[in-house]
């Protein structure tokens, strides 16, 4: 499992080299961002999980800052967070909806958006921000909920998930040597 991960993940010469990180070295060249185990991978795993809900670019910079944080495994981290992507965010984010409204009680049911208008443009525009004040509390609040949810069980299925491979080549090392 390790050697598959390694072929998509840089390595620890590349970060050396790149000129762009040079002044962050310090802190990116710590040998457990780079370690790759059972530990290092599950939290980078929640992590990425975790900050994948972000809004915007700031998805990467979340994953790493939180990798640099619980020195997980950096590149990792950095790639999980990749299954937010412009065909899986809106879903994303309606399930975060719904979830913040289940967790604070908010029964009017789905707020539709306002239907835009160019003719009426300032009207759209002051009832667009009162749609979106509207949202923004059961939205953080799912956003928040999803993201942890997420965090818990991607760790709980990493460590699961390493553990039965290693369960796996134990009993296949056995096998062989006792044939």
């Amino acid at each position: 499992m390790r050697r598959q991960l390694r072929k998509y993940l840089p390595d620890h010469e590349s970060i050396r080299r790149n000129p762009w990180l040079r002044p962050f070295q310090s802190s990116l060249l710590h040998p457990r961002l780079w370690h790759l185990n059972r530990h290092s991978a599950a939290g980078a795993v929640a992590a990425g999980l975790f900050c994948g809900l972000i809004p915007g670019p700031l998805q990467m910079i979340g994953a790493a800052v939180s990798a640099l944080t619980f020195r997980v495994n950096l590149p990792l981290a950095l790639l999980v967070t990749l299954y937010t992507n412009p065909f899986t965010i809106v879903p994303l984010y309606l399930v975060a909806y719904q979830i913040g409204r289940l967790l604070i009680g908010d029964g009017s049911g789905f707020l539709v958006p306002p239907a835009f208008s160019i003719a009426a443009f300032t009207d759209w525009t002051e009832a667009m921000q009162t749609w979106m004040l509207a949202v923004a509390k059961p939205l953080a609040v799912g956003l928040i909920a999803l993201a942890s949810s997420l965090a818990i069980v991607g760790y709980t299925a990493t460590k699961a998930a390493w553990r039965l491979y290693l369960i796996k080549a134990w009993r296949r090392r056995r096998r062989q040597s006792s044939s």
